[in-house]
């Protein structure tokens, strides 16, 4: 089941999305880079691109751990807990 958290980090993936990929396969298991074929670069970017959606910070352990959908949900999840 999708939560609000998983919606958001698709619409914010979404743009980066190379044309040959589509939003459907925006799946929890996806990997970034060899799934979605989202370059480093525009990986940076959706790190951004959260930060700012979820007001959180993301330090590099953290960057480097997000390898998929749910490894970004899943940090996104430990940092919301860590500042409530």
């Amino acid at each position: 089941m999708p939560t609000d958290q998983y919606t958001q980090l698709r619409e914010i993936i979404k743009p980066y999305l190379p044309e040959d990929v589509s939003v459907e396969e925006i799946k929890e298991e996806s990997h970034f880079i060899n799934e979605l074929n989202i370059n480093s670069a525009n990986l940076v970017d959706i790190i951004l691109d959260v930060e700012d959606a979820f007001d959180i910070i993301l330090e590099n352990e953290d960057m480097e751990k997000m390898q998929t959908v749910a490894d970004a949900l899943a940090i996104i999840n430990t940092k919301l807990e860590q500042k409530s």
